[in-house]
């Protein structure tokens, strides 16, 4: 990434037409009308660093990092040729089968993937599978919740990219996994929405292996001088399509040897 040429009163004007959006639950139109390009990704990250800024002032902590764009796939559908990234803050974290308030969300959209919790801090300039392997303290079974402060997910990259990669929540299975007992390319993934299955896939479908998508997030991450550190929890991309989630809905995902997750919405949103 480099500095992009979009004024910084265009960048503020973004960040805080997404951060009303999430505050008043109301859907706001896309962002790249105000920097005038659908593709600059610079000038998108910019705006995410902004809303990160303005969320860790207000005493929210960050509790890790998302890997999106992880599918070829959505990357073509998208124009670009590599994932993308948000910030994980821990008021974003729920626990496996407690429900979730519906109210908290927009949009929501559910898909599984792989998280990775480290010990150790990732703050070399370029890293391996092994320096990931070596890092990582145990894995789990996530369902992300993605969201969408934009009205109609009429988005582009930018768009996405300046939503936080289009975060919502997160939920993590209870039982950790060291790496060592299973192949995260292998992994099986079936993803059900009230007991109907919504979407499948494997490991692989995770730019070829979901440690290959944590050895890129460290990468960059670490260029950018916020390195991935000891504690953090990493969700390395999905793998399989997102579905829909309504309301009162039930999410299940299956993750063979890494167990299952259970997301369960709310019926209506909490008082």
């Amino acid at each position: 990434m480099t500095t992009t040429d979009v004024s910084p009163d265009a960048i503020a004007t973004a960040a805080e037409r997404l951060r009303l959006a999430g505050e008043s639950g109301i859907a706001c139109d896309p962002i790249r009308d105000l920097i005038g390009s659908e593709d600059d990704v610079d000038a998108a990250y910019e705006i995410q660093q902004a809303n990160t800024d303005e969320a860790t002032a207000a005493g929210r902590r960050v509790s890790g990092r998302k890997i999106g764009l992880t599918a070829p796939a959505v990357q073509a559908q998208m124009g670009v040729d590599q994932p993308d990234f948000g910030t994980l803050f821990a008021d974003m974290a729920c626990a496996d089968g407690v429900e979730i308030d519906s109210g908290r969300l927009l949009q929501p959209r559910v898909e599984a993937e792989i998280a990775l919790v480290l010990k150790r801090d990732l703050d070399l300039v370029t890293h391996t599978v092994h320096d990931i392997i070596a890092s990582t303290d145990f894995a789990l079974a996530s369902i992300e919740i993605v969201d969408c402060r934009i009205a109609g997910w009429n988005i582009k990259i930018v768009d996405t990219i300046a939503d936080n990669a289009s975060s919502g929540l997160y939920m993590l299975s209870s039982r950790p996994v060291p790496l060592s007992t299973f192949d995260a390319r292998d992994v099986p993934m079936t993803l059900t929405v009230d007991g109907q299955p919504v979407s499948s896939g494997h490991g692989s479908a995770c730019l070829g292996n979901p440690l290959n998508a944590a050895v890129w997030l460290a990468d960059v991450l670490s260029q950018l001088g916020t390195p991935l550190l000891a504690g953090d929890c990493v969700l390395t991309g999905a793998l399989g399509p997102m579905a829909p989630i309504a309301p009162g809905q039930v999410a299940v995902a299956d993750l063979g040897p890494l167990g299952t997750v259970t997301a369960p919405f709310s019926q209506r949103p909490a008082d």
